[in-house]
């Protein structure tokens, strides 16, 4: 029998959260009315890496037991405060309505509607086709050990750091790390793509043995990281900062301080263990707009890539 719903009261707006006993992550116990206070835990984070955004929505009816929907299309029945934006998809010349985050209470109103992971594009409402989110996804091989990870991320920080830019790292909630970057939302897709291929390649440059570039799955070293530059391009999302994954642990992409990134475990932030570290630390995320870099020398280098054959 499916517990009573139950009302929950989010900055003035009224979110009804049905089966809220329903178990989505059986290797912790953790419900969906779980779920819910894990997000209004960490509000403030979730907003600031959803604001304005548009939104694919990983849902699981079912909870993790159940078949993972990828949702682009907000579901059928928003409150009609819940924001969205319109996408153009040119290879199905169609348009899709998507979730665009606003204000806290859609977030809980998307996980009523059994959503556990939200996917934010790294482009905002009124620039969609201008990014303004740089996004270093440190990729590992199914023979590639975290250790090598964060020999990586140190890599990525370095040269960063001889760049002027401000990375923000976060773990990925499974195996990886990302480091995010603001950037002006000048330039197309294709262009900041263009601009993150060639910082790959500058990565891959300083720790061949570590690193790898290489498209084609089959051609990678396993043992290797992929600078997975390819996240940049047109409608591909990861996982924002403080969303859940669709993992039975409910890990969480958490981010953290580069001094953290050697005893970093990602296994270690879940939705039991994260509220705890944002009530000590807050968001460290929470001022990356003010640091915004202009990707004009990773064009140069991409230039120079071009020149050299890369």
């Amino acid at each position: 029998m499916a517990s009573p719903a139950v009302e929950i009261e989010v900055e003035g707006r009224v979110v009804r959260v049905s089966n809220p006993d329903r178990v989505y992550f059986p290797e912790i116990g953790a419900t969906k009315l779980d779920l819910v206070e894990y997000y209004l835990a960490v509000g403030d984070g979730i907003v600031n890496a959803l604001l304005e955004r548009p939104c694919m929505l990983h849902r699981f009816p079912k909870g993790l037991a159940g078949d993972k929907v990828h949702q682009k299309r907000l579901p059928a029945g928003a409150p009609d405060w819940v924001e969205t934006v319109e996408l153009f998809f040119p290879r199905w010349k169609r348009t899709a309505d998507e979730l665009c985050v606003t204000e806290l209470a859609s977030v809980i109103w998307a996980v009523q509607m059994s959503t556990v992971e939200f996917h934010p594009w790294n482009s905002r409402r009124g620039a969609v086709e201008q990014p303004d989110e740089w996004r270093i996804d440190l990729d590992p091989g199914p023979e590639t050990s975290y250790d090598t990870v964060r020999k990586v991320a140190h890599v990525a920080h370095e040269v960063l750091e001889e760049l002027g830019a401000v990375g923000y790292p976060k773990t990925s909630g499974s195996k990886g790390l990302h480091v995010y970057v603001r950037i002006a939302p000048e330039a197309e897709h294709k262009v900041v793509r263009r601009a993150a291929l060639a910082f790959a390649r500058e990565v891959e440059r300083r720790a061949p043995d570590l690193v790898t570039t290489t498209w084609w799955t089959k051609d990678r070293d396993p043992a290797a990281v992929f600078v997975d530059y390819n996240q940049n391009a047109r409608d591909h999302t990861i996982a924002a900062a403080y969303s859940v994954r669709g993992l039975p642990d409910a890990r969480v992409s958490t981010p953290i301080r580069w001094d953290e990134i050697d005893d970093a475990d990602p296994r270690d932030f879940t939705i039991r263990t994260v509220p705890a570290r944002f009530a000590e630390l807050g968001d460290l995320h929470h001022d990356i707009d003010d640091h915004v870099f202009d990707i004009a020398p990773l064009l140069e280098w991409a230039e120079r890539d071009d020149t050299d054959g890369a």
